[in-house]
């Protein structure tokens, strides 16, 4: 589903780490964007794509060897803004006919400061209110020659050309990423670039939903769709979303595998069946996974099982449902644009990051996938615009493994119980103490190993286990949450005296990287 009905930037991406987060950015600011690879970007790309701005992101390259990452030069006769970004700033002054050298004392890495030139240009409106601003280099390479028709509008220590303007053209050049929290004003230079380039900010879930809705009735006709509801919010909010376009054409198959938190099955089949009136199939298969669990320890080998079986438990209820032509899942933007392979060149598909593995080409099954243009963010603020519970939409992240990551070792009914009770004991404390939201994951996980404690005059021979919170823009990377002593030590004292078979509470303090956020 590609939009149109908006007004589009481009972002062309030159290999960039950061480059979704300048699509994140934009779309905060109620633009519409997508992220290409610079190899898909051609003259007949551009034409059809019709951009009303371009963004050049940055990336690993130099402009200097051969072969090194270009835009079409197509892309600077459009007549609409064009603003580079790092490695954008050097191939636009290159090919503009400026000069990009590589030398030494020029590079910086990390916080840097710009200061204003004399002159003052729209793009900087918010800027230097202070005698100068903080940004975030990364660049070896430098611009040592602007390209004709380009002024200086900003310096630092070791980029002397660190924001150039050709303002006829209105074509701007960085050489700093505005789009990282380590430049803090940055956000108020995108917000002035897209002012500029005539964007009006049209880009809404509102908007979004009527969208969708149109699109997904022309999609599917009057054909059934399936969809693999895990309890999760993209699955949940894509699931809302096609049950309002297309009603009871749709089939929900929710699988249960015993692996999930406390009640958690009981809610998800709730919501859906009494608020929603939706077609869902409760497939109880938590005997059959936990059977094939049993004695298992290896976490590669937990996750195969659980693949596997998934597969062929979805399979088997999804061939009840007569007539179905379509598989629907919740797909996000950020599956896209990491399904394309940079160096792959135009020929390279995007692979299908499948909820449910394999099963539209085993079961013949076309894809819908209405949340393939939203980040996570979007997700909810849709979910919002759809009426689900703010409780439900702000939901932490659940892997799709569940429990069996959250306990290293050997999975048996009795640590699962133990291990469900733990973590509500710990997600309510967390409520209680309104630090759910500030917190992007929290979960308990139950360690194979048995300590001695003692709970009155008796000794105890039971469980450890160790709590996680992490705070995170993106699950990419994370660091722990620093809650207080006096939250730890209360925490604990409730999960050792409500939860029966655990004496010993510790808390994970380790970031990502080195540490994932689940423990296996």
């Amino acid at each position: 589903m590609t939009s149109t009905s908006h007004d589009r930037l481009l972002i062309i991406d030159f290999g960039s780490q950061v480059t979704q987060l300048i699509a994140r950015r934009l779309r905060e600011l109620n633009v519409y964007c997508e992220i290409h690879p610079f190899q898909n970007v051609t003259d007949a790309f551009l034409k059809e794509f019709a951009p009303k701005a371009v963004i050049f992101s940055g990336g690993p390259a130099s402009v200097i060897d051969e072969n090194s990452p270009r835009p079409p030069e197509s892309v600077f006769d459009l007549g609409v803004p064009i603003l580079g970004i790092c490695y954008g700033q050097q191939v636009m002054m290159h090919m503009l006919g400026g000069k990009v050298e590589r030398g030494h004392g020029t590079a910086e890495f990390g916080r840097a400061y710009v200061t204003p030139a004399d002159a003052r240009i729209d793009l900087l409106t918010g800027w230097f209110l202070e005698e100068k601003e903080q940004v975030w280099m990364s660049h070896g390479d430098h611009v040592s020659a602007i390209a004709p028709g380009f002024e200086v509008y900003g310096t630092s220590p070791n980029a002397p050309f660190a924001i150039t303007a050709d303002l006829n053209r209105n074509f701007f050049a960085v050489q700093f990423h505005p789009e990282v929290h380590h430049t803090p004003n940055g956000k108020t230079l995108y917000e002035n670039f897209v002012k500029l380039a005539g964007f009006e900010g049209d880009w809404t879930m509102g908007a979004y939903r009527e969208e969708a809705i149109r699109k997904i009735r022309e999609q599917v006709g009057d054909k059934k769709v399936i969809c693999a509801l895990s309890g999760g919010v993209d699955s949940s909010v894509a699931a809302v979303l096609l049950h309002e376009a297309i009603g009871d054409q749709l089939t929900c198959v929710f699988v249960d595998h015993g692996l999930l938190r406390q009640n958690e099955a009981e809610e998800v089949v709730g919501m859906f069946r009494e608020h929603y009136n939706l077609p869902l199939i409760h497939a109880d298969e938590s005997e059959l996974f936990l059977g094939e669990l049993d004695g298992v320890s290896d976490p590669e080998t937990k996750r195969k099982i659980i693949g596997k079986l998934f597969i062929d438990v979805f399979q088997k209820y999804a061939n009840t449902i007569e007539g179905a032509e379509f598989l629907a899942q919740g797909t996000l933007y950020p599956d896209v644009i990491e399904s394309v392979s940079f160096s792959g060149g135009p020929s390279v598909t995007i692979k299908s990051h499948h909820n449910v593995g394999g099963l539209p080409e085993k079961m013949g099954l076309k894809l819908v996938e209405p949340l393939r243009e939203l980040f996570k963010d979007e997700v909810r603020a849709l979910g919002h615009e759809l009426g689900l519970p703010a409780s439900f939409i702000g939901r932490h992240p659940f892997p799709g493994p569940g429990l069996a990551i959250r306990c290293p070792g050997e999975i048996t009914r009795e640590k699962l119980e133990i291990l469900r009770k733990a973590d509500a004991v710990y997600i309510d404390q967390i409520r209680k103490h309104g630090l759910y939201d500030e917190i992007w994951q929290a979960f308990v996980a139950i360690l194979p190993v048995r300590t001695v404690g003692v709970m009155g005059d008796g000794r105890t021979y039971d469980f450890a286990c160790a709590l996680r919170a992490v705070t995170s823009v993106d699950g990419m990377t994370a660091d722990y949450y620093p809650f207080s002593h006096e939250f730890l030590g209360e925490t604990a004292t409730r999960i050792i005296n409500e939860v029966k078979g655990i004496n010993r509470v510790t808390y994970d303090v380790t970031s990502k990287p080195p540490g994932t956020i689940e423990w296996e």
